[in-house]
């Protein structure tokens, strides 16, 4: 039993208090997992081309530049899917977005199977990406949405480690399959799990409470109330409501712009354009700065290795540190020691291979971990009603940092920068990140 009160036959449900006000259960915490695994075959998808690459590109004869306008169309789905389809669940519900979501990315997946030429798998990327851009923000609010204030950011954290776990899993699954049958059993173990997941998701996954209020089906949302505290009578249902009067309304997409959110939300991006533009810049780039100061093959991906483990390992104590002692000040603490983590990464190259790999755990505490973070983040800045959307567009505006660090890292080193020099420049973004978020965090205090 969950509930730890008594309510009267004229009582009300009032939400979020009512989840709030109660441990989570295991209902929640069956929701919870159900969006872990679809964030973990979201990063396995993610990842599982860059394994199949070297063996498509030999295959196909085709050149590096053409290998990478593959990469990029799933990237452009991504952000077409955060942009464009997120907001629609206000319309459709969470549930509803992230099963279409999962049912494209994985019928994508499945097609891209029998692709004959780049131009057909470039099609078949685009859409994968549309998929997984539909399904993440609708996880990720779910996820917020049944995780009382108390444990929030941890749960949020916990599925978006999901998604470095599939990058791991992807790792192992093509390094068994291709050897043996060629990559493209790779799309056949992408498709299969996702579409096994899609059933599970169909039966179990709960819909939005506040999509159900705000439909005026208050009797499916307290049926799921009483999965979370079963002590709730069942001979008639007690109505639930929203606390906040606009969660039970239709809610637009200038909500994230209007009145006091515009500086905010403005803010919030530019610490998701530049976190991912240093994680998609360094994960492009670290393997090449390595290999040049004479460091094995095996090293480089041990410490690839390490910045995702860094991430996984950050986000059991981020997240708990960001629910008990605030998320602002939390995440905003962890981009200002990743300023010292990238300066002391500018001193070791060249040292041990232990004292490298530390280094390169550390810099993914603060990269990758500050990622993950920064999406918790968001699921706290903005309100329930809007927040499918507000991630989404958080998501998909970032994911031009993403697209542009490569680019800038490379350019960088182009012009004749050293390595020192390199990550030493890098403290500069990571300080900016944690001067914003704790800027956010004091002007959330005058505003609340």
């Amino acid at each position: 039993m969950s509930g730890t009160t008594s309510l009267d036959c004229n009582a009300s449900l009032r939400l979020p208090a009512f989840i709030d006000g109660r441990r989570p259960g295991r209902f929640q915490l069956g929701t919870v997992l159900l969006c872990g695994l679809v964030m973990l075959l979201d990063g396995f998808d993610t990842q599982a081309i860059n394994y199949m690459a070297p063996a498509i590109t030999h295959d196909w004869g085709i050149s590096k530049g053409t290998m990478s306008t593959i990469f990029s169309a799933a990237l452009i789905g991504l952000m077409v899917g955060y942009l464009l389809l997120a907001p629609l669940s206000d319309k459709f519900g969470h549930k509803r977005l992230v099963i279409t979501g999962v049912a494209i990315f994985s019928i994508a997946t499945l097609l891209s199977v029998w692709v004959q030429n780049t131009d057909q798998l470039i099609v078949m990327r685009f859409i994968t990406g549309v998929g997984l851009g539909a399904a993440t923000p609708s996880t990720i609010a779910l996820t917020a949405e049944y995780s009382p204030k108390r444990v929030r950011a941890s749960f949020v954290l916990a599925i978006y480690v999901g998604f470095s776990l599939g990058f791991v899993l992807a790792n192992y699954v093509a390094d068994w399959l291709i050897p043996a049958h060629g990559w493209r059993s790779v799309f056949v173990a992408g498709a299969i799990l996702p579409l096994i997941l899609l059933v599970v998701l169909t039966w179990r996954l709960p819909e939005s409470l506040t999509y159900l209020l705000r439909r005026g089906e208050s009797d499916k949302a307290y049926a799921l109330c009483r999965r979370i505290d079963r002590s709730l009578p069942t001979g008639s249902a007690l109505p639930v409501e929203a606390e906040n009067a606009e969660a039970g309304k239709r809610v637009k997409l200038s909500k994230i712009f209007s009145g006091g959110e515009l500086l905010g939300t403005i803010l919030l991006w530019v610490v998701f354009a530049i976190n991912l533009a240093m994680f998609y810049g360094l994960q492009s780039w670290l393997p090449t700065i390595l290999h040049e100061h004479g460091y094995s093959a095996g090293t480089l991906a041990t410490a690839a290795s390490m910045t995702t483990i860094g991430g996984i390992v950050v986000a059991f104590i981020v997240g708990p540190a960001m629910d008990r002692l605030g998320a602002y000040g939390a995440l905003g603490t962890l981009y200002l020691l990743g300023c010292g983590f990238l300066v002391l990464m500018s001193f070791t190259l060249g040292a041990s291979i232990w004292v490298v790999l530390v280094a390169t755990f550390l810099i993914g505490c603060a990269v990758s971990g500050g990622q993950k973070s920064v999406i918790a983040l968001a699921t706290t800045f903005y309100p329930e009603e809007i927040r499918s959307t507000g991630v989404g567009w958080a998501l998909g505006v970032g994911r031009l940092g993403g697209i542009a660090g490569p680019l800038i890292l490379g350019g960088m080193l182009s012009a004749g920068w050293t390595h020192q020099q390199l990550f030493v420049t890098l403290a500069i973004p990571s300080a900016l990140c944690g001067l914003i978020v704790l800027y956010l965090g004091r002007r959330a205090k005058q505003l609340a």
